[in-house]
């Protein structure tokens, strides 16, 4: 597996992964928990939300970066995204997404451990790194972030249809 910059031609296989990554969140665990009204008002246009936002997710001059891991033939098996505020000299991974057929093979980890290098070299101080809470679809992601020696902290959201 080989890490590389981003590239602006990555940029549409880019948000297929990410629409492919998350899409089983959204329609299968939070849509049956939250219920019709409250997924359409929060995440009703999830798609839509991430090809807007894939686009800007790289922007050297704004300190935001993405990283790419692709197989030995070229094909992107997943991707990283960060950003780092110099004045507070923090970092935050905005997104990991790693294609199904390349899951536990540590690519998550080597995208982590190559964003966190990055933003060392930035004189980052403290990353944060976030994901669901107790559901099944996040465990794997909050299993690879305590591997790193991330402390979650945990928050609870609540939804209420009025």
């Amino acid at each position: 597996m080989n890490i590389r910059p981003y590239h602006p031609r990555d940029l549409n296989v880019l948000i297929e992964l990410t629409i492919e990554t998350f899409g089983p969140f959204f329609d299968n665990h939070f849509r049956p928990l939250a219920g019709e009204v409250i997924f359409q008002h929060q995440h009703g246009r999830w798609a839509d939300d991430y090809r807007a936002q894939v686009p800007a997710l790289h922007d050297p001059a704004a300190d935001k970066h993405v990283a790419v891991g692709e197989t030995g033939d070229g094909a992107i098996a997943g991707y990283v995204a960060w950003q780092v505020d110099p004045a507070r000299r923090h970092g935050d991974v905005v997104i990991l997404a790693v294609a199904a057929t390349h899951r536990r093979g540590h690519l998550g980890t080597a995208l982590c451990e190559h964003a966190f290098a990055r933003m060392t070299e930035d004189d980052v101080e403290v990353a944060t790194i976030g994901t669901g809470g107790t559901d099944s679809f996040h465990a794997p992601a909050r299993a690879l972030y305590e591997s790193l020696g991330c402390v979650p902290v945990h928050v609870a959201v609540y939804f209420k249809e009025l």
